[in-house]
């Protein structure tokens, strides 16, 4: 198959309009696959959302930063604050990562309790990535792998943008990002493949997120390129602020509009593509590799 497309949406359980908004989208068939929030406070009515629509693959949106953690504040003390929410400020906790084993310890407790809370749901795990895609990080990723295989995920989704699509947003900024993390992306590729997990050979959505309406879709769709392409919204009934304070100029609700416009659905059947979740697309490699 020449091309393979994946429409997510990110997000999932954090708000009821976010789940409003991935059920309407997937019912509309625009939608193929959400990422669960698993410790967010409406990730239940996201499960049972979920449990009514077969056509929606779940994956697990590894939740490290700006977030609520599945364990508790005594339990990882070094990661979480009293609220029990992941601070939103990276590349300290990135350090941390690096420079303490006790914190390391903790990461991975935490990792492994978001999966067997996804576990718990019942529903099958197509694929993971992480909030604000923190998965880049080695110690992140090198956890995430081992953890991953032993819950059976199929796939994990590489944060690659083409260079076209991520220069809307700044282009110098965007040329020299591209140039710092191809080697780290390539090597990342490399070692999901040693795991027997499938990845994304590209990604839209990170020089546009919040802001994936009706005409940026459909000049991704008009410019899809080969291979297993993964475009990604934050789609919810209401926007910015009344979702969380950290989304407050994201655009949910034009994300949702562009999700349900008959010019989007007719672009995505033009494209030809095969769709689905990552576990489709996890099988169908297996096909063409057997």
């Amino acid at each position: 198959m020449d091309k393979f497309l994946v429409v997510t949406a990110d997000d999932f359980g954090l708000h009821e309009a976010v789940n409003e908004a991935v059920a309407a989208a997937a019912r509309a068939g625009t939608l193929s696959a959400a990422s669960l929030m698993v410790a967010a406070p409406a990730a239940r009515d996201a499960v049972e959302r979920a449990r009514a629509l077969p056509q929606l693959a779940v994956g697990l949106h590894l939740t490290l930063a700006d977030g609520w953690a599945a364990l508790s504040p005594q339990q990882i003390p070094r990661l979480i604050g009293l609220d029990g929410r992941f601070p939103d400020r990276m590349f300290l906790e990135g350090w941390r990562f690096f420079s303490s084993p006790a914190a390391r310890r903790e990461l991975e407790a935490e990792i492994r309790a978001q999966f067997a809370a996804f576990a718990r749901t019942g529903l099958a795990l197509d694929h993971v990535n992480a909030h604000k895609h923190f998965h880049l990080h080695p110690t992140v990723l090198a956890i995430l792998l081992r953890v991953a295989r032993e819950f059976g995920s199929p796939a994990v989704r590489v944060p690659a943008e083409p260079l076209w699509f991520a220069r809307r947003s700044s282009p110098v900024a965007a040329v020299l990002a591209a140039a710092g993390l191809a080697p780290w992306l390539a090597l990342m590729k490399r070692r999901l493949r040693a795991a027997g997990l499938a990845h994304n050979d590209q990604v839209f959505g990170i020089a546009a997120s919040g802001a994936m309406d009706e005409p940026t879709l459909l000049a991704i769709l008009a410019n899809l390129p080969p291979g297993a392409t993964e475009i990604y919204l934050h789609p919810a009934t209401r926007s910015g602020a009344a979702i969380t304070p950290t989304m407050s100029g994201y655009r949910h609700a034009d994300e949702l509009a562009a999700l349900l416009s008959p010019h989007v659905r007719a672009a995505l059947d033009a494209t030809r593509a095969g769709r689905g979740g990552y576990r489709r697309l996890a099988s169908l490699e297996r096909a063409c590799a057997a």
